[in-house]
């Protein structure tokens, strides 16, 4: 490997892990504080992702943490912050689940319709806030995190007893899904449960994601503009288009985030379907470096975290707080800013330094040659 390639390959690997390093420190410094053993929790924690049932909960959680973090990348990678994906996947989850109850198709033909629902209706969403940038410059910031107040307030009125609401017990839901668009899994048993099936349209969409954003005019011209519109509308980019485009592809994806869940367990929308999953994802693709590889495992450390930190509660002979986990988390993205920004910083002197070495051996060499002739 080449000396440049190294120090890429540091500069891509840093970031991540001083941020995990900083985490875990700062995480102990808590731990330390309430008069606890900082070592033990980490301890149950990794001894808990020993046991296959809770494995498949890792894999599962991780599958939906993937998709809705690619979602984050896409716009990410095109300088745009789509905040509003927790309200694309949630309410693209509750359009799903009631086209699903009330349309009966053969399964080859009813999976793929949910899927483009949740494809569609996360698209539409997402779209909004694309036109009002292109066409009024409001900010996709503010434009997202008014969406996903609407989408909120929207899910609450569809899923009324009045419209399309089932009401089981206390809970409000979209009633039951018809059995053919129920995805099968892996089956492990009764013991370790089922890997949902759409793990795999999450894997599907990383490597497209990669080729798209690496292997296809497309792509480069969604990274162009991402770093400078300027310069890709000199190279006849249309940057409006550009961004609109991402925003549509960025909320499809969103809008696929909940289906592994949906599709693969709970065949209904309800209250309990999870929330926060587009806010999650945030820091996720962060801690990725918006690179499908880098994202898949911060899904999967994530997952990990959110899944073995309930073993905390029931620790013997002293039991730890499971939100440790959560101050982790929160501690990951904290840093993870922090340390991007000093990694960066720290490149850039490099490439500084080893540029000033170039020019004063090229003017070096100049002088050699004039004071030979």
């Amino acid at each position: 490997m080449k000396k440049f390639d190294k120090e890429r390959v540091l500069l891509a690997v840093a970031g991540p892990v001083i941020a995990l390093v900083a985490a875990i420190l700062l995480t102990s410094v808590v731990l330390v504080a309430s008069g606890d053993n900082p070592l033990e929790p980490y301890r149950l924690m990794i001894e808990q992702a020993g046991f296959s049932d809770v494995q498949v909960l890792i894999i599962n959680q991780a599958s939906l943490y993937y998709i809705a973090a690619l979602a984050v990348a896409l716009g990410f990678r095109m300088n745009l912050f789509n905040i509003g994906v927790d309200g694309q996947y949630r309410l693209a989850a509750m359009m799903t689940a009631v086209v699903g109850a009330h349309i009966a198709l053969p399964s080859f033909l009813q999976i793929p319709v949910l899927l483009l629902v949740g494809v569609l209706t996360g698209a539409f969403w997402a779209g909004i806030a694309g036109v009002l940038k292109v066409t009024r410059g409001v900010s996709e910031v503010v434009a997202t995190i008014m969406l996903n107040a609407i989408a909120t307030s929207l899910i609450g009125y569809l899923t009324l007893t009045d419209v399309w609401g089932v009401q089981v017990g206390n809970n409000s839901t979209t009633g039951v899904m018809k059995e053919s668009g129920w995805v099968p899994g892996i089956d492990l048993g009764s013991d370790v449960g089922e890997i949902y099936g759409l793990v795999f349209l999450a894997i599907a969409l990383g490597i497209a994601y990669w080729v798209v954003l690496n292997r296809t005019r497309f792509g480069f011209d969604l990274r162009a503009t991402g770093e400078s519109e300027t310069a890709a509308a000199a190279s006849g980019v249309n940057a409006k288009k550009m961004v609109l485009t991402a925003m549509l592809i960025s909320g499809g994806v969103a809008g696929l985030s909940g289906l592994p869940l949906l599709l693969g367990d709970a065949h209904t929308y309800s209250l309990t379907f999870p929330a926060g999953l587009g806010f999650t994802a945030i820091g996720i693709a962060l801690l990725g470096r918006n690179n499908p590889g880098g994202i898949a495992l911060a899904a999967l450390l994530w997952a990990f975290l959110d899944k073995a930190s309930p073993a905390l509660d029931y620790a013997t002979p002293v039991a730890y707080e499971k939100e440790i986990a959560t101050i982790m988390q929160g501690l990951i993205v904290f840093a993870v800013v922090i340390s991007y920004e000093a990694v960066r910083q720290w490149g850039l002197r490099r490439q500084q330094k080893q540029v000033g070495a170039e020019l004063a051996a090229a003017a070096a060499q100049n002088t050699k040659k004039e004071v030979a002739a």
